[in-house]
């Protein structure tokens, strides 16, 4: 099977799909009309060599990533302010030109903020929480491999037990089919076929370089490590969880560029698990929300050009035209 280098998220009542430098940001707006922006993406770390470092790049990759689903979802979620709102926020746009603040870079330290604040929150909920959690079965053992096991126990669970009660919220629904739409796009082109809302409809909704897989990766891989590295002091055991975030983040993004681009029967298997949650953070999307994914595929990617030179497609209108 041949890759694209297409990679996309879902945002709210649409969809950002990424490709190289530049990605597109399609939305169905309340008047039900598609409203698409396009713009080059930025990296927080200029070296380019650094980016391409295999095991280090997935921690900047990481990042760059919840940056730009920040600020895809902050621009989707414009079209959804209500009057009041809306007038709220031009109100305060006005007030700091008057003081001569720049809005947009005032929006550019907040989003910073709340992108470090959500790092902060989900190392917290996911990586310090478990282990303290797990502690609670000192009590029955002091086996330092049970305990280990026991922590990626907890931190799994936490993990479904979050994406499940997400998963009740309506909004959480449709973000979820946007989701489904996203990946089926993908794996339209990926399979060869046209993209139509007729073929995507047709196409699975998994696909292995989805996000839920590689979250689901690094709490695994994050077992893995806490295994074999132990330390004596409770204190220095939550300090080497923190310094290995990074080191599983890397890991867990080369597994996860591999299993996008390999059809290894090992990592393959390997691959179900993510696989498998996909099904609770994707869901069957409808026509329209599949024109808006085609539409964001089509403003940042060439697929017949994919088509074309992998396939041997070929498409009379363009020799006609």
């Amino acid at each position: 099977m041949k890759y694209s280098n297409i990679g996309g998220q879902a945002v709210m009542e649409g969809i950002m799909m990424k490709n190289g430098e530049h990605y597109a940001v399609a939305v169905r707006k309340p008047d039900k009309e598609i409203e698409v922006k396009v713009e080059e993406c930025h990296s927080f770390i200029k070296n380019k060599k650094i980016l391409q470092l295999p095991f280090i790049r997935g921690v900047f990759n990481f990042v760059d990533s919840l940056v730009l689903g920040m600020k895809s979802l902050m621009f989707s979620a414009e079209f959804f302010m209500d009057d009041e709102e809306e007038e709220k926020e031009r109100k305060k746009e006005e007030k700091q030109r008057k003081k001569g603040k720049d809005p947009e870079k005032e929006n550019s330290i907040l989003l910073g903020c709340t992108v470090a604040f959500s790092i902060v929150l989900a190392v917290g909920v996911f990586m310090i929480l478990p282990y303290f959690i797990s502690l609670l079965f000192q009590r029955l053992t002091d086996s330092q491999l049970v305990l280990s096991i026991a922590e990626g126990i907890v931190r799994i669970l936490i993990f479904v037990s979050y994406i499940l009660l997400i998963s009740r919220m309506k909004d959480i629904q449709r973000t979820f089919m946007y989701h489904g739409a996203e990946h089926k796009c993908i794996n339209c082109i990926e399979h060869g076929m046209e993209l139509n809302v007729e073929n995507v409809r047709k196409s699975s909704r998994e696909h292995k370089r989805c996000g839920t897989s590689f979250l689901l990766i690094v709490m695994i891989v994050s077992i893995i490590f806490f295994l074999f590295i132990r330390v004596s002091s409770p204190v220095l055991r939550v300090v080497v969880r923190l310094l290995l975030i990074p080191v599983i983040a890397g890991v867990s993004y080369e597994f996860i560029r591999l299993a996008g681009t390999s059809e290894n029967k090992l990592v393959g298997l390997l691959s179900k698990p993510g696989l498998a949650m996909q099904r609770l953070t994707t869901k069957e999307p409808t026509d329209d929300m599949i024109e808006v994914a085609i539409a964001a595929v089509e403003a940042v990617y060439d697929w017949k050009k994919f088509l074309r030179e992998n396939f041997g497609k070929e498409f009379p209108e363009e020799k006609e035209a």
